[in-house]
Order: C-alpha cells, then structure tokens, then sequence
C-alpha cells in the first residue's frame, strides 16, 4: 500500500518582489470603479443625474407656480394629463416641449411634477430627475438605476438638441424606445428643445447631400423626435398674452404700482429686448421688484 506523498514545501517569496507586488495591488484597486453611493430616493422629490452617474437630492426646485404660466393653457392640460395618468399606473407618452425661447417649457414641467404630487397627498410620490445635454450617453445608466424601483419617475432633459458629428442621439433613441429591455415602465421621458426634431437644419440638409442614400440618412436622423408620442408646441406671445403674465407676476408678488405705469414700462421693456415671452415677463418684474424695494415672494 503506498501513501500519497507529502506536498513539496512553497518556496518563500524572494524579498524583492514583495513591493513590486504591493504595486500592482495598488495599482488596481485605484484601476477599478468607485462603488457607487446608495442613494435614499426618499430624502428629495426631485434629482440631479450628475456626471459621476448617480443621483444627487435637489431639497428645493426652482420652479414658478402653475397658475402663473398664461398664455400655454392647450399644452399645460395636455402635459398635466399625461402625467396624471403616468403617476396613476396608467399608459403615457413621452414628451417633447419645442418651439419659442422664454414661453415656460422647462417652467410647465416643473410646475406640472409639483402640481401633481400636491394632489396625490400620502400616496407614493412622482420623482423627476434632470439629466444635462451633456450627460446624454450616460441615460441608459440612468434608466438601469431607475428600473425597478417603487416610485415612478420622469426623467427630464431640458434644452435637448444635436449638432454637427454628435452621435449621442443614438443612445437617446435606443433608451427611449429600442433595445432588448426597452424603457422601464416607471419611467417617462420629457425633453424641452427650440427645434422639433433636435436636430439644427443644416445637419439633416448635409446628410441629404452627402449621403449615398439621402432619404434613409434623413429619417435616420429625423426618427428621434418619433420617440416622442406626445409634442407640445410652443409659440410667441401675443402683446395681450404678454402683458397678462406681467399682470399675473405683479398679482403674485403683491407689487405695488400703477398698472398704466407697469404696462408703458413692461412694453418697453419687451421692446428693448425684441422678444415678448413668460421669461421676458418675469425679467421685468425683477426690476421692477427691485426699483420699489420690494422682494418677490
């Protein structure tokens, strides 16, 4: 009967490579990825998504109150029914707010997200989360830390457009609508943009001419906005629209001036500027607010 022999002893590692190997520890533990934070998604309803790909509490929203956005009645309904139903279980579109600088795009977002959470009281609340132009790419990271969570949540994209060799649209595309999981069910995309398909002019018009296939080029190109089952279209102001929002501000704000005096000054001061708009309505009040020594509430 013969017995297994004994292991041959390890030799001890020559002392010299004891802190070449120290260095290669090191090495790669400052390689490998930080772990990233858990995240209460209950300390805050609303989140930044920042550039090291994790959500960042936001305690206080810089919004204006729903009763102070004139003039956009047709999109502020749609939006907040969309919504509404979104934050009830039910099926809802995306959304694209486009069209003039200053009329309340961003704003009616922000309002419609608080507007609807006072009116779910106890119940779960919806949760909104700004993702910057900048950090496009980064939406399907978003949408995988999203996914599966209790709370519903719109994630929010303000000033969204594509320009020149930006090829980040294709994530947008594949996040929204595309790929093997599709967009998690508890989540919602709104974007605002200046332009209806994202995408400045001259971009679709040199795919046009450059293109072995211009047609296929362009729809390629002009599909995004298709992603978006709802558009909201938002136009300039009226000088009646315009200076109902300076009234409703001064209202709002308690200002204590006479109104033929705050229409001459809120006209030229429209003028000045070429642009008659909700942001150029609140530019005013500031000023105003200011020259009567008054604060904004």
């Amino acid at each position: 009967m013969t017995t297994p022999a004994d292991p041959a002893p390890h030799e001890p590692l020559h002392p010299d490579l004891l802190p070449v190997l120290e260095r290669i520890a090191a090495a790669l533990e400052r390689a490998a990825p930080p772990a990233r934070p858990v995240v209460d998604v209950t300390a805050a309803d609303a989140f930044l998504w920042g550039p090291e790909r994790r959500l960042i509490p936001v305690p206080r929203v810089n919004r204006v109150a729903i009763g102070l956005l004139t003039g956009i009645d047709r999109a502020r309904d749609t939006l907040s029914e969309n919504t509404r139903r979104f934050a009830a279980g039910l099926p809802a579109n995306n959304a694209l707010l486009w069209g003039a600088r200053g009329m309340g795009k961003s704003s009616l977002v922000k309002a419609v997200h608080a507007e609807i959470n006072a009116e779910r009281g106890d119940a779960l609340p919806l949760k909104l989360v700004e993702i910057h132009r900048e950090d496009i790419e980064a939406l399907p990271d978003l949408m995988a830390t999203l996914r599966g969570d209790g709370h519903r949540w719109i994630v929010f994209c303000d000033d969204l457009s594509f320009d020149g060799d930006d090829t980040s649209y294709k994530s947008l595309k594949t996040a929204l609508d595309g790929g093997i999981e599709g967009r998690p069910d508890n989540v919602l995309f709104y974007a605002t943009s200046n332009r209806r398909h994202l995408l400045a002019r001259d971009m679709v018009e040199n795919e046009r001419s450059t293109a072995i296939n211009p047609g296929e080029a362009v729809e390629e190109k002009v599909s995004l906005s298709d992603r978006f089952g709802l558009w909201l279209g938002f136009h300039k102001c009226s000088q009646d629209e315009y200076l109902a929002m300076v009234r409703a501000y001064v209202a709002r704000h308690g200002l204590t001036a006479d109104p033929d005096t705050v229409r001459a000054e809120a006209l030229e001061w429209a003028t000045t500027r070429g642009s008659r708009s909700g942001r150029t309505a609140f530019q005013y009040i500031q000023d105003l607010a200011g020259r009567l020594g008054q604060r904004l509430a």
